[in-house]
């Protein structure tokens, strides 16, 4: 008989293994239709949808293993990192979602989510004043307009499975919609920076590369609070404080 295999839990939403199922439990309907109609609309491998019972989703597991994980070196090749490279564009050249998404709709909005977690940060004593203004000011160069493309919008490593250097599935879609397509890269690459070249030669046209840059720490930022709150480390080595450390 199969275990049962708790692969994340915390307030938001559970995700369970049993076998070759994938069980999502999530009180928010809204996220989960997300997720549902992303994989249907995106023009790369996607895990199968086998059945819905609110607030339950049950999905296929995909083959391969993950690209990476924070924290740890990447066993994966560079011709893998170059495949998820170009599933990437593939995704950015498909036609909008037809949500807005769900989060950082525009600069402005996520200027003053910044502005607002910043100060959190200081004033609880979750990070050091300077580093919290030192990548304040890194990230500043991703607070700009940009063409709105269909990104996945939490494209985290573990998320992306490769098997040996072809892409056979990305997961968890609950983030997509429309928004800025280094964030997708910048995301992918989040301390795994040594597999940058690899991911933007498959990715195939030219991005700035400061701008990747600030959404290492943007993304960071915005993340240390919440990742504390729900029971994960971020100071553990490789993860989130490590990459606000590297920009020092």
């Amino acid at each position: 008989m199969d275990e049962v295999t708790v692969v994340v839990a915390h307030s938001e939403r559970a995700t369970l293994r049993v076998g070759d199922v994938f069980l999502k439990v999530d009180a928010d309907q809204a996220r989960i239709d997300v997720e549902v109609e992303a994989m249907t609309l995106a023009p790369v491998p996607t895990p199968k949808v086998l059945w819905r019972k609110p607030p339950v989703l049950a999905i296929a597991a995909v083959a391969g293993t993950a690209l990476g994980h924070l924290g740890e070196p990447s066993t994966a090749s560079p011709a893998a990192w170059t495949a998820a490279g170009a599933a990437v564009r593939k995704l950015h050249e498909a036609p909008l979602p037809p949500w807005p998404g769900r989060r950082r709709r525009g600069p402005d909005e996520l200027a003053a989510e910044l502005d607002a977690e910043c100060d959190l940060l200081v004033t609880n004593g979750v990070l050091p004043a300077d580093l919290v203004t030192h990548n304040r000011d890194i990230a500043e160069a991703a607070i700009r307009p940009w063409t709105r493309v269909f990104t996945h919008g939490d494209l985290q490593i573990d998320h992306v499975f490769v098997d040996g250097d072809e892409v056979t599935g990305i997961i968890d879609w609950s983030e997509a919609g429309g928004g800025d397509a280094l964030f997708d890269l910048a995301t992918l690459t989040l301390g795994h920076e040594e597999h940058l070249d690899d991911v933007l030669a498959g990715y195939g046209i030219d991005v700035d590369l400061e701008v990747i840059r600030a959404w290492w720490s943007l993304r960071s930022l915005l993340g240390v609070r919440w990742l504390v709150e729900h029971g994960f480390d971020p100071s553990a080595p490789g993860c989130e404080v490590d990459v606000l450390r590297s920009r020092m």
